[in-house]
């Protein structure tokens, strides 16, 4: 395995993420990574350590698992850190909020439950035991790939029901979805603020709840979501009429007469059209606007009705500035992070893994995020024609952009690469031989 030739920035951020761990067995971690990007299979964690070749001590390493579960905050603040140095920011930072289920087997898999499963399938199962993991990650368009979500941290969501089963002595307290989620934007907050970055949140409309966006409307962020149809929006509050005192008291906050969203939206007058950029693609939209007071933002929001063919949509931002167009394309941009869950589970097989401490079941989700953070990062400036070289497919489309599992085999296959060409300079192969070496490779991916 080609953990010796790994390219020189990977080897650096694997180190970079590592300080976050004691100095006894922060060693481990770029070896670990390197197993994670060559196992193949069923990914198990005896699958990544046979793929980075350990065998000897490899108990130690499902206690290192462990470890890392313990210390993700301190490795996700470097990996944070770290993209804020290596990507292209601007001045605003999007971050997605979702949630993700991951299936376990077996009664004693510490603080698994029984959840509603948000994808049944054809099997249409309406629950699903397992996991549920509260994820956040930044959002942000590539020059020539579009959108892209790179996870930074998770959390898990505990049903309370399920709390009495961990051992006493963690003393786990029961956190409600929305103040994980809470929770995960009072850690990434301080370190974009003080990066002069203005910060953005968009999320489905589960979190777009009284607790995240008080939270939002303090700490100064703008807050992108969808709206219920039956939201109670009032209109803007009076002005204060000039030269006249209102007496003791603050100015009203909220109007009193009451908004009617499927009114609005009914009402063939006043539709508009703009256009813009969502999934990739140029899109005209007819649509209305209007500012309006909602009690559980705590103040003024931009309401935007979009007409669809499958009726109306409503989209609201805690800042009324921004337009319409950027409103959109902000949660257009959010089904990235569906992208992520998607690869994360079917590309670095996210749930096989199949632990049962509570540690470890964090570490190995953490671990899968990471690689996929990673994997994006290192193919943000490489050229598509390293990235997917599709000659020996010519039925698939040329143009269509690298995925993410393209993007992981074209790392493989660099440090397939490095590793052949080091034997070939200290001996002479035949033709025949390296020939052959170069189908094994591909053979590989």
């Amino acid at each position: 395995m080609a953990t010796e030739r790994c390219p020189q920035e990977w080897w650096e951020w694997a180190t970079w993420l590592a300080t976050g761990l004691h100095g006894r067995c922060r060693w481990r971690l770029p070896l670990l990574l390197s197993g994670i990007l060559f196992a193949q299979g069923r990914r198990t964690v005896a699958s990544w350590l046979r793929a980075a070749g350990i065998s000897t001590d490899f108990s130690d390493y499902y206690y290192f698992i462990a470890a890392v579960g313990r210390k993700a905050k301190p490795i996700a603040t470097r990996l944070l850190i770290l993209l804020l140095r290596h990507l292209p920011t601007g001045d605003r930072i999007l971050l997605a909020l979702d949630d993700t289920p991951t299936k376990r087997y077996g009664p004693k898999v510490q603080g698994a439950g029984i959840h509603h499963n948000p994808t049944s399938g054809p099997a249409d199962a309406k629950f699903v035991y397992g996991h549920i993991w509260v994820t956040l990650a930044w959002v942000i368009r590539h020059p020539l790939w579009n959108t892209l979500a790179l996870p930074l941290r998770a959390m898990l969501y505990i049903r309370q029901k399920d709390i009495p089963k961990l051992p006493k002595k963690w003393k786990w307290p029961f956190q409600t979805k929305l103040e994980l989620a809470v929770r995960l934007l009072e850690w990434v907050a301080p370190f974009v603020f003080a990066a002069g970055k203005s910060l953005w949140i968009v999320t489905d409309g589960f979190y777009a709840k009284r607790p995240v966006l008080k939270f939002v409307r303090l700490a100064g962020m703008v807050f992108v979501s969808r709206l219920r149809k039956d939201a109670a929006l009032y209109s803007l509050p009076p002005k204060a009429k000039k030269g006249k005192g209102r007496g003791p008291g603050q100015p009203p906050k909220y109007g009193k007469k009451r908004i009617s969203l499927a009114k609005r939206a009914g009402q063939p007058r006043g539709w508009q059209t703009i256009e813009c950029v969502q999934y990739g693609k140029a899109v005209v939209k007819k649509y209305k606007t209007f500012l309006a007071t909602y009690h559980p933002a705590y103040g003024t929001i931009r309401v935007v009705i979009v007409q669809e063919e499958a009726g109306p949509e409503f989209f609201f931002s805690t800042d009324p500035q921004p337009g319409v167009r950027e409103i959109l394309e902000v949660f257009a941009d959010r089904a990235a992070i569906e992208q992520v869950f998607h690869d994360v589970k079917e590309v670095w097989g996210a749930g096989q893994q199949q632990v049962r401490y509570l540690w470890a079941n964090i570490g190995v989700w953490h671990l899968n995020l990471w690689m996929h953070t990673l994997v994006e990062l290192w193919a943000w400036n490489q050229p598509k024609a390293r990235l997917c070289d599709r000659s020996a497919s010519p039925w698939d489309d040329p143009d269509r952009r690298p995925s993410h599992a393209d993007r992981r085999k074209a790392l493989r296959r660099m440090m397939l690469r490095a590793e052949y060409l080091a034997i070939a300079r200290r001996w002479h192969l035949p033709r025949s031989i390296r020939a052959m070496a170069q189908r094994l490779a591909q053979l590989a991916m």
